[in-house]
């Protein structure tokens, strides 16, 4: 009985152990019970309203900062737009954790959770223009080291201070995506050309050139824009090799300015213009930058003559198209000095002494090109009557020369080609046979003689 019962448990063992082996061997063929797989969130259900709380957030007011000031405006306004790809990435973040879209308010990103990153981007095109119009509004430029002629003293120079526009367009990026009200421009001290320190000693001893030109009196408004853009430019310093730009310098000639309407030559007729009395300036000045020797790179005259200033000496100024532009070529500073003073305009280079003992201009007018007129008849004016809207000016076309002169004798000569076009004139006739019509009565008009019919003329310093 014990033999039978050892026999059937060694028989069972058997058994155990082949399937153990079995098994071991086989274990990937066993049968599992499928698990439930869950569908990966989409973030369909809250994007919607997740896409209304982020137009919300960035129309939202926020503050940004330079330099002392603060101004109010939006994320939009600076270009922030929504980020298509990182809206769906945190819809479907807050969707898988359980977020019901009624969970997502227009507000959501107004509290603590825009520190969790919202998911704006930038538009660099738009985020550069607004960041540009804050530059030309709120840059404080530098002021170079100047001259103040009453006091004959130098007035030192001042830093400026400007939005570095690259760095606060990252800037804006960064802080948007934050969830930041108040946003710090990057900025930068603007360093001076001119210092005092580079004018040394500076000698303003000798008058290197002058040029006067003579103006009404009693043009109150052209009298005005005259001494206000003088001002601009007295003391002015030009280093040595430095550029001038009359543009530049004076800057845009607008209301907001302070300049008034007063006449100017505009297509060869003389019209009220802002800022008029800019030319007569720009003109006595480039008179004045002859006589002294420095480089004229850029000038052009007016569309006729002037009556204040000799032909061919006149140099027109339009901001920002036409420019007098000019070079110091020497090696000390010089000075701008303007006067003006009872009817006369006057500029002087002030430096050390020239190094010619004498400067010319010649003008030598190779072509005298007649204009045209122009009728046109008026049936409100009586046949017989006459009315001159526009005097005719001949045009011309002449060579200058700057000649320069040591012990007697020309050692440099510059050459410009000069051009007038002339000036159409256009005359009413009355064409009404009515003979109790009264003729008009011609205004004045204004319209200098046009000198220089001369063939050759010289003037010295």
């Amino acid at each position: 009985m014990a033999s039978l019962g050892a026999a059937v448990l060694g028989v069972a063992s058997i058994i155990l152990l082949v399937a153990y082996f079995w098994n071991t061997r086989h274990a990937g063929e066993i049968p599992v019970l499928a698990q439930r797989q869950e569908a990966p969130s989409t973030g369909e259900s809250v994007r919607t309203p997740l896409a209304a709380a982020v137009s919300h957030y960035i129309e939202q007011p926020i503050v940004l900062t330079f330099d002392g000031h603060s101004f109010e405006t939006t994320w939009r306004a600076l270009g922030v737009t929504v980020d298509e790809v990182a809206l769906g990435q945190k819809a479907a973040r807050l969707e898988s954790s359980g977020v019901m879209p009624e969970q997502v308010p227009a507000t959501y990103f107004d509290g603590e959770r825009a520190s969790e990153g919202t998911p704006v981007a930038l538009d660099r095109e738009k985020g550069l223009e607004a960041l540009v119009a804050y530059k030309d509004a709120y840059d404080r430029p530098a002021l170079d080291a100047r001259i103040d002629l009453e006091k004959r003293k130098v007035v030192p120079e001042a830093a400026g201070y400007g939005i570095h526009v690259y760095e606060s367009l990252a800037v804006v990026e960064e802080n948007a995506r934050a969830g930041k009200r108040a946003v710090a421009l990057a900025g930068g001290v603007v360093e001076p050309t001119v210092t005092r320190e580079k004018l040394g000693n500076l000698d303003i001893s000798h008058v290197m050139g002058w040029f006067e030109t003579k103006y009404p009196p009693g043009e109150k408004d052209r009298n005005y824009n005259l001494k206000l853009v003088a001002e601009k430019l007295n003391g002015h310093i030009l280093m040595p090799g430095q550029d001038f730009s009359f543009n530049a310098v004076v800057g845009d000639r607008t209301e907001k300015e302070g300049y008034r309407v007063a006449h100017v030559i505009q297509a060869g007729e003389m019209v009220d213009g802002l800022a008029g009395g800019a030319c007569q300036i720009s003109s006595t000045l480039h008179g004045a930058s002859w006589f002294s020797g420095l480089e004229v790179l850029d000038s052009r005259p007016h569309s006729r003559p002037s009556a204040y200033i000799t032909m061919g000496l006149d140099a027109t100024v339009v901001y920002p198209t036409v420019d007098l532009k000019l070079r110091n070529p020497y090696d000390f500073p010089v000075v701008i000095r303007y006067v003006v003073s009872q009817g006369t305009v006057r500029v002087e280079i002030l430096g050390k002494e020239r190094p010619y003992g004498k400067i010319a201009y010649e003008r030598e007018v190779k072509k005298e090109i007649p204009f045209e007129t122009i009728t046109r008849e008026d049936d409100t004016m009586p046949v017989g009557s006459s009315l001159v809207e526009q005097i005719g000016f001949p045009g011309y076309e002449l060579i200058r020369r700057r000649l320069y002169y040591r012990d007697r004798k020309v050692v440099k000569v510059d050459k410009w080609n000069v051009r007038y076009p002339p000036t159409t004139e256009y005359l009413r006739v009355g064409s009404n046979p009515d003979p109790n019509l009264t003729p008009p009565k011609q205004p004045s008009l204004h319209g200098p003689v046009a000198p220089g019919k001369d063939p050759i003329y010289r003037m010295f310093q």
